[in-house]
């Protein structure tokens, strides 16, 4: 009898310790409930209500309920409080402002207030830990400065404004581990004055941001260069964040991690999530903060050290942006709701939402990740562990010195170290991701210190 118990108890401690070295689940189902719920006509109602208001210039008419920047973001909050309404108010739905001035900035006519739109989702464990998904709500014509004119905006940029809206609609069904902001900021044309001063109330409260996903432009599918595409998106990243210390400078001469910074790291996340529960489409990672000399509004983010990416269609049309409405030479100048693909629209608004969830469900990050092994035959990691009961353990990432996104990795388990023996660590990059109960995994982090 005694044998029997001393068995049992030893066989019930060697299953308790296999569970918990299981591998987690590769997928989380929800995922793909949350893709089908995303709807094309949903967000072809609210493209069309916000094109409709004529023009939505940061310097518009703020009184018209029918005309002007002032309808659209009543327009916009009202729908945040009306979803609010349908899952028992779990969104906190308010005006985020900022007063600009003419002088100084040549691309403001007036003085006037800057008027952001917020929703945030509290999370149930870290509620302090942001994920944020922005659209723009101005538009502009040719002349940024003109606030008269039509300057409809469907691209550019109701399209993501209307892809935030969905977001909402759909996430708000679910409850989140950490917050979720669904923001629609104004002043983007007039250089990033919304996104500017969210972003330092964000930062003078304290906010951990986790990720910014900017949405500018998710409608068009037939580019100026010929090329029509309803499947490739881009990811626009910076390399390392504007805030790195001369430190932090000095050691990636050392041992690399040019293009491993917090913003990089959100993109091929956002690219592997995709990848995995959304494979019909066609991620595309651009190794720069914007296009060509050109800006969006994660930058504000990004230039305060917090992780923020653009998402964006991988083929513009120039004639469509940025233009007054007219006919040239048999070019139909204008960006009009006719141009705006919504079913595009809805699959990058999916793309948007799967990764919110990922992100919103999983653990923190670790920290204090750092690396050893020179001149040895193995690559050494150790971290400092979340702590947390809905942490399953810990996946190692590493991957050629010249490639873009992650190639190989391992669980190793609920361990704060381990060795990867016989992978020689000249000759690779290396991450470290925490990874929930659920299978949702923290952004990849990149070893910051060495041992």
């Amino acid at each position: 009898m005694l044998k029997n118990a001393i068995f049992a108890t030893f066989l019930f401690s060697t299953l308790s310790l296999y569970s918990q070295q299981q591998a987690p689940p590769q997928v989380d189902l929800r995922m793909y409930d949350i893709i089908e719920a995303v709807s094309a006509d949903s967000i072809e109602a609210d493209i069309r209500t916000l094109a409709g208001f004529g023009t939505r210039n940061t310097f518009s008419d703020t009184v018209s309920n029918t005309r002007g920047i002032g309808a659209a973001r009543r327009f916009i909050k009202s729908d945040f409080e009306d979803i609010s309404k349908d899952c028992n108010g779990c969104l906190d739905v308010f005006y985020q402002k900022d007063f600009v001035t003419k002088e100084g900035n040549s691309r403001v006519p007036k003085d006037a207030w800057v008027v952001n739109v917020v929703a945030v989702q509290k999370g149930k464990k870290y509620p302090n830990r942001y994920i944020i998904m922005s659209g723009d709500i101005d538009s502009r014509a040719s002349n940024t400065m003109d606030f008269m004119s039509d300057a409809p905006g469907a691209n550019d940029n109701a399209s993501g404004m209307a892809g935030v809206m969905e977001a909402a609609r759909v996430l708000s069904k679910y409850e989140f581990d950490s917050s979720i902001v669904y923001l629609g900021l104004s002043g983007e044309e007039q250089g990033l004055f919304g996104g500017r001063g969210f972003a330092q109330m964000a930062k003078e409260q304290g906010w951990e941001i986790i990720g910014v996903l900017n949405n500018d432009m998710i409608g068009n599918i037939e580019g100026v260069d010929g090329v029509i595409d309803n499947r490739t998106f881009r990811i626009f990243s910076e390399p390392v964040p504007p805030t790195e210390t001369d430190r932090e400078r000095a050691m990636r001469r050392f041992y690399g991690g040019e293009v491993d910074g917090i913003s990089r790291q959100l993109a091929r996340y956002v690219h592997n999530t995709t990848k995995t529960y959304m494979p019909e489409m066609n991620p595309m990672l651009v190794y720069r903060l914007d296009r060509f000399g050109r800006g969006g509004h994660h930058r504000p983010f990004n230039d305060l050290g917090f992780p923020g990416i653009r998402i964006m269609e991988a083929h513009e049309n120039y004639t469509q942006q940025h233009q007054d409405i007219r006919t040239e030479d048999g070019i139909e100048y204008g960006d009009v709701i006719e141009h705006v693909n919504f079913d595009y629209a809805g699959k990058l608004t999916a793309v948007n939402a799967i990764n919110m969830a990922s992100l919103a469900w999983a653990p923190p990050a670790p920290k204090n990740v750092a690396i050893g092994g020179i001149v040895e035959p193995s690559a050494k990691l150790k971290w400092e562990k979340v702590g947390r009961d809905d942490v399953t353990g810990y996946k190692i990432y590493w991957r050629d010195t010249t490639a873009p996104q992650w190639e190989h990795s391992r669980f190793v388990g609920n361990v704060d170290n381990f060795s990867l023996e016989g992978i020689v660590i000249d000759n690779y990059l290396f991450g470290v991701s925490a990874v929930g109960t659920n299978g949702n995994e923290s952004v990849v982090v990149f070893p910051s210190e060495t041992f």
